[in-house]
This record gives C-alpha cells, structure tokens and sequence, in this order.
C-alpha cells in the first residue's frame, strides 16, 4: 500500500477496512458490476493516487454542489479529502480574489492533460458571455481554457450537461451545455437537478480502476446510471401495470402509493437510475416522496415534457395508440375475466365432485 493512495489517506482518517469495503461495495452495485469486481476496485485505490481536481461553478443555482456536500456515502470529508484532490473550488475553497486564480492557473500549467475538470451550470454564449464573468474572465473563455487542458470532464446537474433552466425558452443569454461548448473536450455528462454524487464517484473510481471511462451512450451518459428507464424500476410500477392511478393529490391512491402517472410523471420516458441509488443514503427519492418525476436529466425538459403535471398522452413501449387508461382497463378486465373464469370452473368442479360422491353412494 502506497502511503500516498486513497485508502492509505482513508486509514490515516480513521476510516477501517470494514467501512473501506462496504464503500468500494457500494461503487461496484452502482457501477452495475458483478460483486466480484468488489477487491478489483479496493485494490486499484490502495495503489492509485488521488486526482487533482478541479471545479468550475457558472450559471447555476450551487444545487449540484449541495448534493456533494451532503452525500454521506463517502461523506463529504472522505470524497473531498482523501478521493480526490480538490484544488478549486469557488464555494468552498479558502483563497479567494487572485490567490484563488492562482490556484486555478497552477493546476492548468503544472497539470496540463493530468487533472479532471468537474462544471457546474450553464455557459452563457450571447454577446461573447458577457452574462457570466468571474474575475474578469467569462465563463465562455475559462471553460474552453480549463476544459481543453484537462484529462476528462465531467459535467455536474443538467445546466452544464445541456444548459437546464438558463437554455429554456427564450434562453436570453445563450446559456449552453459544454459538449456544445468545448466540442473536442472528453466529457461525460452527469444531468439531473440535482445529479446524484454516487454516480459521479462511481464514474471517478471506474476511471482509477480499469484507466478507462464507464461506457457512454449517444448523450455521452454513463450507462450505469442513465441506461434503463425510471419507469421500469419504480416502485409504483405494479400500480401502473393494474391501472391504479393517483387523480388528485392527496386522494386515497395517493395516501396508498399507487401510481403518479396521472399526475404527470415523466418516468416512461425518463432514464436514470434514481429509483435504485436514491438520494439522502439511500432513504428516498422523488416518487418515493409522493410526487411524480419530472425527467430532469432528460435534454431540455423545461420545454420538451412541460407542463410538469400535465400526463403522458401515450406510453412508449405500449403501441403508438396504448395509453395508460387502456393498459389499466385492459388489464383490470382481464383480471376480472381470469377471477370470473376461476370461480365457474371452481364451482363446476365441486358440482361434479358431488355427482360423482352420489352416484359412488347408491
């Protein structure tokens, strides 16, 4: 063990094996590995050094770094301090004014091609980004500097994945995503509002582990977190399937748990992998809490699945045609055929049983 990898940094931290294992468990089960991947993974952080890193805020609400902050699965100390080497940070890092730009252009320089740059929100394009200026730089300029120096880049929430609430119509500033940006940049995009730290670990620890990025679909999305939709792994899924739908918030379906279809969700069409990781250790997510999804992390779901508690007019995956009250009615009637038909052959078995009883009697 190196005395300056991961796992010697988590040792020195009071971190033990046990809790070593569980966490490298835990990236295996997001990463969708099989659990034999488990010591392949704790063995690539005994030996790896941590990565510097780098992390730019733009146009954003801090929304994706809040999730960080309050992940508890490595806790915020764990990730920051001993998983990744963390040189800047606007939100929470000490220096500021020009010690802070010092910070930054010493990574650039002395790290050229080594680091990862992880973006949070949006870059306005309009009027050279004049929207968005820090230090006397815009956002436009730091962005194409920092991200076309970096090893890999990571795009942190939905604002800096496509631009999010700043690119929704009539998007008065620009506001773009990166990969439109920073074209020949080597992104993975993490979109959600928020995004899940999990996933964005998960990512990095795949990175130190097999030296390669996680594979990647059309969106350069991971497809670990992004490959199935959130429809098909919802717990309300079953109500669907029986045409059981809330109508009305607060209704008897809704105190039940049935399904939110009906009061807009967006899970047939959403891909993400919140239903399984959740959010807050695990404890809950949106659907879970009782209120429908929204696809956030789907490209410009401002404008493309609005309004929000408006429903699916059809289901994809079910016909052209098929809607939800088809689906539930169909189903309904043929569960009510299936009960129907077992209870008539139920009954002309037990009234031939009799007759063959008394004929066997006389």
């Amino acid at each position: 063990m190196k005395d300056d990898s991961i796992y010697a940094s988590l040792s020195k931290r009071g971190v033990s094996r046990r809790d070593f294992m569980k966490f490298c468990a835990t990236i295996t089960a997001t990463l969708a590995l099989p659990e034999a991947f488990t010591p392949k993974i704790a063995e690539a952080l005994e030996k790896k050094q941590k990565p510097y890193v780098v992390w730019l805020n733009f146009q954003d609400c801090t929304g994706d770094t809040e999730a960080i902050l309050r992940a508890s699965n490595p806790s915020v100390a764990d990730l920051l301090l001993d998983i990744i080497s963390l040189e800047y940070h606007e939100t929470i890092m000490a220096p500021s004014g020009k010690a802070a730009d010092k910070s930054l252009q010493d990574i650039i320089k002395t790290h050229k091609g080594k680091y990862i740059a992880i973006v949070e929100g949006s870059i306005p394009t309009k009027d050279d980004g004049i929207y968005c200026v820090i230090g006397g730089h815009t956002a436009l300029s730091i962005a194409k500097e920092v991200c076309s120096n970096a090893l890999v880049c990571f795009t942190a929430g939905s604002c800096a994945a496509w631009g999010g609430l700043g690119s929704a119509n009539p998007n008065p500033t620009g506001a773009s995503g990166l990969q439109d940006v920073v074209p020949g940049a080597n992104i993975v995009n993490f979109p959600g509002c928020p995004m899940n730290p999990v996933n964005l670990v998960a990512a990095v620890v795949h990175f130190l582990t097999f030296g390669s990025l996680p594979a990647l679909d059309s969106r350069n999305r991971p497809l670990f977190a992004y490959g199935k939709r959130v429809h098909d792994n919802c717990e309300r899924r079953a109500h669907f399937d029986a045409g059981q739908f809330v109508r009305q918030w607060g209704d008897e379906g809704h105190r039940k748990g049935w399904c939110l279809y009906e009061m807009g969700c967006k899970g047939p069409e959403a891909f993400l992998n919140c239903p399984t990781v959740k959010f807050n250790d695990k404890t809950s997510w949106p659907v879970q809490a009782g209120h429908g999804c929204v696809a956030c992390a789907a490209d410009h779901n401002w404008d493309k699945v609005y309004p929000f508690y408006g429903r699916l007019q059809k289901v994809p995956g079910f016909g052209i045609e098929t809607t939800a009250d088809k689906i539930g009615l169909g189903l309904a009637a043929a569960a009510a055929a299936g009960v129907a038909g077992h209870a008539v052959a139920s009954t002309l078995k037990k009234d031939k049983e009799c007759s063959n009883k008394e004929e066997s009697n006389k």
